[in-house]
C-alpha cells in the first residue's frame, strides 16, 4: 500500500470506528479543510444504514466492524485493489474480503445518491430483502470542504458495499473464477468506445469484460426468480431516472464440491451462489453502478456533448443519452437473451 492509499484507508477506518458526527465544531471543520490526503469522514444517515444491516440483511454489527480490522501486524487494514472502472474511482476491500469500498470522485454521482436515491433505496431494500441491487452497508462523506478534495488528492465520498467475490481468494480454483460487467450490447458506450477506448487504460478494460460468451443454464424456478427480482429493481431505478447500470455476473466451477463462503449469511441465493442446471457452474449476480441520473447537471451536459458527437459519428443509441424506460427495457431483454431456453 502506497502512502496515499494508506492515508485514504485511515480516513475510512476512522469514520467506521469512531462515528464522527457530520455537524462537527467550527474548529474541527477548519482543521479538516487543510487536509490533503487523510480527510475527516463521517457516516451519512448512520441509523438508516444500521437498520438495513441489522434488521433487513441480518448482519451482526460486531462482525461487520471486525471486517475492517487487520490481522496484519504492520497495521495496513484495507487492501487497495486499484482502478476497477472507467470513472476514476479507487477501490479497497476489507481484510476478510467481505466488503468493497469505492470512492465516488464525481459530484453528480454522490449528490444523486444522497439527495435523490437514498430514501428510495432504503425503502426498496427493506421491502425486498432479496433485491439484487448491491447492498450498500455504509456511505461516507467529508464533514466539510477540504483542500484534498478540491485538488483531487483524496476523495470526499465513499460507498461501502458487499463484495460478491467474497471467497475467491481462498478458493483452490480462484484462477477459474470469471467476472462479467454486463450492459445492453445494443448501445454505444462512449467511455469504452470513443477513440478506440483510450478514455480508459488497457489494464482497466481487460478486467471489465462486457460480453458473456455463453448462456446461463438455469432451472425454470431460478430463471423466474432472477427476472422477477430484476424487474422490481429496475423499476425502482427507472423511477429515480437512473440509466447505465450493469449486471455484475460471477461464475466459478461447481466441482470439486467445496464450501465457498458467500457474501451474505442467508439461504441459497444469487448472492451466495446458484448452481447451473447442468451442474458445471455456480452463478452469482448483483446490479451495480446505478449512480448516473439523467436530471443532474453534468449528465445533462454530457448528454448534449455526446449527441453532438453522434451527429457526426453516427454511432447509434447511447446508454447515457437514452431514457430510463428504454434503458430498463433493453437491460431486461439483455438478461433474457443470456438465459438458455431449455428444450
Amino acid at each position: 500500500m502506497g502512502f496515499r492509499d494508506a492515508r485514504i484507508s485511515r480516513s475510512i477506518l476512522n469514520a467506521i470506528f469512531h462515528d464522527k458526527p457530520k455537524d462537527a465544531s467550527l474548529i474541527a471543520r477548519i482543521c479538516a479543510f487543510f487536509s490533503f490526503l487523510q480527510l475527516v469522514l463521517a457516516r451519512f444517515r448512520p441509523r438508516v444504514f444500521q437498520h438495513l444491516r441489522k434488521d433487513v440483511w441480518k448482519l451482526d454489527e460486531d462482525e461487520y466492524r471486525e471486517s475492517f480490522r487487520s490481522a496484519d501486524k504492520s497495521g495496513a487494514s484495507l487492501k487497495p485493489v486499484g482502478d476497477l472502472g472507467y470513472s476514476g474511482s479507487t477501490f479497497f476491500t476489507t481484510p476478510n474480503s467481505k466488503f468493497l469500498i469505492k470512492s465516488l470522485p464525481r459530484a453528480f454521482e454522490y449528490e444523486f445518491f444522497m439527495k435523490d436515491l437514498s430514501d428510495k433505496y432504503a425503502e426498496h431494500m427493506a421491502n425486498n430483502p432479496n433485491s439484487l441491487l448491491v447492498r450498500i452497508t455504509d456511505f461516507l462523506e467529508a464533514i466539510g470542504p477540504a483542500i484534498g478534495s478540491f485538488i483531487g488528492t483524496a476523495p470526499s465520498h465513499h460507498v461501502v458495499m458487499e463484495n460478491v467475490l467474497h471467497g475467491k481468494e481462498t478458493d483452490e480454483q480462484k484462477e477459474k473464477w470469471e467476472t462479467y460487467d454486463l450492459k445492453p450490447p445494443t448501445y454505444f458506450y462512449p467511455e469504452r468506445d470513443i477513440a478506440g477506448g483510450r478514455l480508459a487504460p488497457d489494464s482497466v478494460k481487460e478486467r471489465l469484460v462486457d460480453h458473456f460468451p455463453d448462456k446461463l443454464r438455469l432451472t425454470q424456478q431460478d430463471r423466474d426468480e432472477l427476472i422477477k427480482l430484476l424487474e422490481a429493481d429496475t423499476a425502482l431505478l427507472r423511477s429515480a431516472n437512473a440509466v447505465d447500470y450493469s449486471l455484475f455476473l460471477v461464475r466459478y466451477p461447481a466441482e470439486p464440491a467445496r464450501d465457498i463462503p458467500g457474501p451474505a449469511k442467508e439461504e441459497q441465493s444469487w448472492r451466495t451462489g446458484i448452481p447451473s442446471r447442468d451442474g458445471k457452474w455456480i452463478y452469482r449476480a448483483v446490479v451495480l453502478d446505478f449512480f448516473w441520473a439523467k436530471h443532474k447537471t453534468q449528465p445533462k451536459l454530457m448528454t448534449k456533448l455526446i449527441k453532438s458527437f453522434n451527429f457526426f459519428a453516427h454511432k447509434g443509441p447511447m446508454s447515457i443519452t437514452t431514457t430510463p424506460d428504454e434503458y430498463r427495457g433493453r437491460f431486461l431483454q439483455m438478461v433474457e437473451d443470456y438465459i438458455e431456453k431449455p428444450e
